[in-house]
């Protein structure tokens, strides 16, 4: 029960109307949780920061998306929990790898699909990634998720959008 804390507290932020026609969870993997979205319709892996430095400002996390109609496949997306200063780099670090990512305010992505298919790959073999960066106050953004269940997490997004188009 400890390890799906994170998702139903990302579910209890959601709003209520999305929630009434709300996703499909197509499984829990540990920390991770595969979701599908029929109104989209698109499907995501997701999971809530294991570490925040500080006090979060809103419900950081995590995500890798499909969205078959829009030909978009393996997506990554970070939701920061605190808002990012303007022209502070944003700081992805799995395993021994790191990634610059683009994005704005608490928002942050790869800047190509060659950079989410390497974050995805990195994602597989990795325990842990974090995000970093600096608050508009002159704070730390640090965000630590486990990985543990993310790549079984991925697969299931991928499959439950298979065959959406």
């Amino acid at each position: 029960m400890r390890r799906w804390a994170p998702l139903f507290l990302i579910a209890a932020a959601m709003p209520v109307a999305a929630l009434a026609a709300g996703p499909t969870a197509l499984g829990i993997f540990d920390g991770w949780g595969a979701f599908r979205d029929p109104r989209a319709p698109r499907c995501y892996a997701l999971a809530a920061p294991a570490a925040t430095i500080g006090t979060p400002k809103v419900k950081a996390y995590a995500s890798i998306g499909y969205w078959p109609k829009s030909r978009i496949r393996g997506q990554f997306y970070v939701r920061l929990s605190k808002e990012r200063a303007a022209g502070r780099e944003l700081r992805l670090t799995i395993g021994s790898r790191r990634f610059i990512l683009t994005g704005n305010g608490a928002h942050g992505w790869a800047s190509d699909p060659r950079m989410d298919a390497a974050i995805v790959a990195a994602m597989r073999s990795a325990p842990s990634m974090s995000v970093e960066s600096g608050t508009v106050t002159g704070g730390a953004i640090a965000d630590t998720y486990r990985l543990r269940g993310a790549a079984t997490a991925i697969d299931a997004a991928a499959l439950g959008c298979a065959k959406l188009r």
